[in-house]
């Protein structure tokens, strides 16, 4: 094993101050995020009795995020990092307060999640460009895994105490924890991190930057497919994911069973995280791409044989190990795009899978409309196993 081909560890990740400040910080808003989705579909549905308005409302918050990705993405490259970072947890505090506090009808609600949806990009593309810029190498493939695991894990946590803190305080209560929880983020980034020189001046509209930088990522072949190897798979399975309520009732499951099912794939994430991050090798990493991706799409073709509860399970969780096919892509994307627009790069990945996460249960619900569930997550696994196929031939040729 050449030093170069040593995996790191992630006692050296870890030793970054930056990227701890990063780390915690993100940790606990990703936690308040989803704890702000809970209490405010909630707040929305006991208003209006909707289910329709109740899941536009859970899902507000992600396609809005593709039109500040095109219009102001470039901000994240042309702004000191510590400063926006701040502001973006100022902001989201603000707004969960006006949400707790201002008793906005529920339209009003709905735009002002969707706005601050459009500025998330720039926030979040801030951050992942310091963290970029102080790790290299294989310390910032562990530093993706990291940030991974870490953000299944505070999603379950934000559910968790989500559930509690609308019982027991009610929405509005529960809305300004999360207020609470972005100030105190804010605050470790605004302690934590030294202040930061603003990048070279750049001139020109931001608007124009922006457009231009995300067309000139998606021209570069090597980049395009990096982004769609990233993207995909996300897709195709959060498709087949979407699909499990349905799935367990066609089937005839148990009550209560699909709480089971839909954290399987989430813990086979954290598994594979943690196994091929820290077991095997930069290159080996890179080899495993298309295998995992695969390993992502095949336990979906069973999903049509009618297997009992804990087999189903089981394969569920074998899908979500197969995510860590996205450790062997980073350094490679990281290494693809030119310093000064790795703040957009970082955006445009980022927005890409938000978007195709969400057009992917719309795609295989509708073919569930007209097939069985299962056989709509077959289709997604097969989508998914295509996909691996042609990585393998796509990654190659770079």
């Amino acid at each position: 094993m050449t030093v170069l081909d040593r995996p790191a560890t992630y006692r050296e990740v870890l030793s970054s101050s930056t990227f701890r400040v990063l780390f915690g910080s993100r940790s606990l808003a990703i936690a308040a995020d989803t704890l702000r989705i809970v209490a405010l579909s909630v707040l929305v549905y006991g208003i209006t009795g909707s289910p329709l308005l109740g899941a536009i409302t859970f899902g507000i918050g992600f396609l809005p995020q593709v039109i500040g990705s095109s219009l102001i993405g470039s901000l994240a490259d042309r702004l000191p990092p510590r400063g926006l970072i701040v502001a973006g947890y100022a902001v989201e505090c603000g707004s969960a307060l006006a949400l707790a506090l201002a008793g906005l009808p529920v339209w009003a609600s709905l735009l002002l999640v969707g706005v601050i949806a459009c500025l998330t990009p720039v926030f979040g593309s801030a951050s992942s460009r310091l963290i970029a810029d102080v790790l290299t190498g294989d310390t910032y493939v562990l530093s993706r895994s990291l940030n991974s695991m870490m953000g299944s894990a505070a999603q379950l946590a934000g559910l968790g105490i989500g559930g509690i803190a609308v019982g027991a305080l009610g929405p509005r209560h529960a809305l300004l924890i999360c207020a609470g929880c972005h100030l105190v983020a804010g605050l470790i980034v605004y302690i934590g991190l030294p202040r930061s020189a603003a990048p070279a001046p750049a001139t020109g509209s931001v608007f124009r930057q922006s457009w231009q930088g995300n067309l000139r990522l998606l021209s570069d072949r090597s980049i395009r497919r990096l982004l769609f190897a990233q993207w995909l798979p996300a897709m195709f399975v959060t498709g087949a994911e979407a699909l499990v309520i349905p799935y367990a009732a066609e089937r005839g499951f148990p009550a209560g069973t699909t709480g089971f099912l839909l954290a399987c794939v989430p813990v086979g994430m954290l598994s594979g995280n943690l196994a091929v991050g820290r077991l095997a090798r930069p290159s080996t990493r890179e080899r495993l791409v298309a295998p995992l991706i695969a390993l992502c799409g095949a336990p979906l073709l069973a999903m049509s044989l009618g297997l009992p509860l804990l087999a189903v399970g089981a394969l569920l969780a074998v899908t979500g190990c197969g995510f860590a096919y996205s450790l062997g892509l980073q350094r490679r994307f990281r290494d693809a795009v030119d310093e000064s627009m790795r703040g957009q790069a970082f955006g445009l990945l980022s927005t890409g899978l938000m978007t195709l996460q969400g057009t992917g249960p719309g795609l295989f619900g509708t073919v569930a409309q007209f097939l069985q569930s299962g056989i709509a997550m077959a289709c997604a696994g097969a989508a998914t196993l295509a996909t691996a196929l042609w990585s393998w031939y796509a990654l190659r040729r770079m």
